[in-house]
């Protein structure tokens, strides 16, 4: 690996480091070393390139650069369908998914979303926002089962107070995530008051005209970094097994192993020891079924499906 150079932030062969700080299509925003930004693209017409990534870069001339290599990730949060992976965001912390009130949110993206983060090694918190509205109560006590498994829950009101979020986002960087509709422009635009000159500029730049929050985007705050995601419709796991699945839902684990045939799927056999789990109680019945949905999609994926990336 060849050494960089410390004090111009390139290496012998003339390449610079930096993070990637939006992502739109098979075009970057990259933040270099010293501080300010340059559009890069990819060779060839894919890319494996995600918002958060620390890349290396060579330039094509002072306003444009080649994005070389992808350094080493810590983490990835990404989905993928029958067709082809979408990435979301490398190197985070933590994944925040942002529900509300109203209008009303679907569990089971949420619990997909939870699962791609327990499979990714990486944190997650629920944000229940716009809890300023009536019906607030009874959607907090439906959240109680997520609580019961660990994860924590932050009641918010975007539009007057987002100083909730603050603190669990201090010394992480972040994703947000959720439906259209949950808020999570007015939780960027409350906590990153520049993010809407910001987007314009970075449009305007790239050509891309008005721009609607379509690819993720990196901000810095006082003391995390926090990226912005589109809001999601679908959120598809083809990159998993109905094995790594069951394995993802946290309450599964302590049945996992237990069942009449090692090769349960925990869909309808018997002798299944998560379905028995769910009947006592210990396993919600609307997570089996969400697992089970999920079960069922992957079942039917192609033999030979592979991941493509998205380009």
């Amino acid at each position: 690996m060849t050494p960089p150079d410390r004090t111009s932030g390139r290496d012998a062969s003339g390449r610079e480091s930096g993070v990637v700080v939006a992502a739109y299509g098979r075009r970057y925003r990259v933040e270099r070393e010293r501080g300010d930004e340059i559009d890069c693209v990819t060779r060839g017409k894919k890319s494996d390139v995600a918002c958060g990534d620390r890349v290396r870069f060579a330039l094509t001339d002072a306003r444009g650069g080649v994005i070389e290599k992808i350094e080493s990730r810590t983490t990835l949060f990404y989905r993928s369908d029958a067709r082809r992976q979408k990435l979301i965001a490398a190197n985070v912390t933590q994944v925040a998914i942002v529900i509300a009130v109203r209008p009303a949110w679907n569990p089971d993206l949420v619990n997909r979303c939870l699962v791609a983060a327990e499979h990714g090694g990486i944190a997650a918190v629920m944000v229940l926002n716009k809890t300023d509205l009536p019906e607030a109560a009874v959607t907090s006590a439906s959240l109680d089962l997520y609580r019961k498994l660990g994860y924590s829950v932050l009641p918010l009101s975007a539009k007057s107070d987002v100083t909730p979020l603050v603190a669990h986002l201090s010394a992480n960087r972040s994703v947000l995530v959720g439906q259209s509709g949950m808020g999570k422009s007015t939780i960027i635009n409350a906590l990153v008051p520049h993010a809407a000159a910001r987007v314009a500029e970075i449009s305007s730049a790239l050509g891309t005209g008005r721009h609607t929050t379509t690819h993720a985007e990196l901000y810095h705050l006082d003391s995390a970094d926090l990226i912005d995601s589109p809001g999601l419709q679908e959120f598809g796991l083809h990159h998993l097994t109905a094995e790594e699945a069951a394995l993802a839902f946290r309450e599964f684990r302590p049945f996992l192993g237990q069942c009449r045939f090692r090769d349960c799927r925990h869909l309808a056999e018997p002798g299944c020891a998560i379905a028995a789990a769910a009947t006592q109680g210990h396993i919600a019945e609307s997570r089996l079924a969400s697992y089970r949905r999920l079960a069922q999609e992957l079942a039917a994926k192609p033999a030979h499906w592979e991941l493509r990336s998205a380009s």
